[in-house]
């Protein structure tokens, strides 16, 4: 409780000194919007095509496949034989998933 207490307080003081220390100029151009850099146009709104959405979770998906992969075959020899057939399941369903997403046509880049 005193580690929880002690954490929060400095969290608080770093709160208070950044706003205390900090510059303080304003100008128009600090308070514009920008992305990368590049100043804002008028027009806002633009349409993102939702493959770009799937394609990322897709990524994610496989890359924690990776994460579980690797500390199975770290064990694997030393581990009962039921292991192996949990992660052959495993791998099963992430293939499955994947070849449905190639079948829907996700993976294709237009």
């Amino acid at each position: 409780m005193i580690v929880g207490f002690v954490g929060a307080l400095a969290v608080l003081l770093m709160f208070v000194a950044s706003k205390l220390l900090a510059p303080k100029r304003h100008s128009i151009l600090k308070n514009t919007p920008y992305e990368c850099g590049i100043p804002a146009s008028p027009y806002q709104w633009s349409q993102i095509q939702i493959r770009y959405y799937v394609f990322a979770i897709l990524f994610v998906i496989f890359d924690v496949e990776a994460v579980f992969l690797f500390p199975w075959a770290l064990v694997f020899l030393s581990a009962p034989p039921a292991v192996f057939y949990e992660m052959l399941i495993f791998i099963a369903i992430l293939l499955f998933g994947l070849a449905y997403a190639w079948r829907k046509g996700v993976l294709q880049w237009r």
